[in-house]
């Protein structure tokens, strides 16, 4: 049976592994948006549109998947979230409408939404004096952005089609959410009680200090985005 310790560590690596997995799907529009204007002829608000939708909807879907990580657990919920990313990614090569990318858009933004199961799940796995570390390791995942531009880019190059990217992307991220499945854990203790009412998980939202590092946070990381 897997040591304490080796179960911390293995949720580390494994969750950092995925989250930088799904920034690369998150991001994948920054790159491919572009080859796909170019070849469906749209206009610059339709392209705007295009490549704003994942961000959107990966930013919407957050508050509601750190709820879930409460209740049901990051591993079931991270592993669910890449799962169900998985069609919608492989699809955008077959996509021949502008609705059809916007659908997919939508839905490939859920991958964004692993930053906030992520980080409670893995927090959970270590002392105090080791959640800076831990969160640390885990937010290097954000580099997945930036693997996005030389891969996504690379393909394209060497394939002369922008529909092998979101084929490629698909496998990566299947392979992705088996590995995690089988190298995380689960630990009841970790989530919330069954007693705690919905009410009172959005109650921190009134707090002034979660407020205000919200908007820390939205022009931060708001910049970090829209530069990616």
């Amino acid at each position: 049976m897997a040591s304490e310790t080796y179960k911390r560590y293995s949720v580390l690596v494994s969750s950092t592994l995925s989250f930088t997995v799904c920034f690369m799907i998150w991001m994948m529009l920054a790159v491919v948006g572009i080859k796909v204007q170019e070849e469906m002829g749209f206009n610059q608000t339709q392209y705007g549109i295009l490549i704003a939708l994942p961000v959107l909807s990966g930013s919407l879907i957050r508050v509601p998947l750190g709820i879930l990580t409460d209740r049901y657990g990051g591993r079931i919920v991270l592993f669910a979230l890449m799962m169900i990313s998985v069609p919608a990614i492989f699809l955008m090569s077959y996509a021949t409408h502008y609705w059809h990318f916007l659908i997919i858009g939508l839905l490939m933004g859920l991958a964004g939404g692993s930053f906030s199961v992520g980080t409670p799940y893995v927090a959970r796995w270590f002392p105090k004096h080791q959640q800076g570390m831990a969160m640390g390791v885990f937010g290097a995942g954000n580099a997945g952005s930036a693997v996005n531009k030389f891969l996504a880019a690379w393909l394209i190059t060497t394939y002369g089609t922008w529909q092998v990217v979101p084929t490629v992307y698909s496998a990566i991220m299947l392979a992705m959410a088996v590995i995690f499945w089988f190298t995380s854990y689960h630990d009841p203790k970790h989530l919330v009680s069954s007693s705690v009412t919905l009410r009172e998980q959005l109650a921190l939202l009134k707090d002034p200090g979660v407020l205000r590092y919200s908007q820390y946070y939205s022009v931060v990381f708001g910049g970090y985005v829209a530069l990616a």
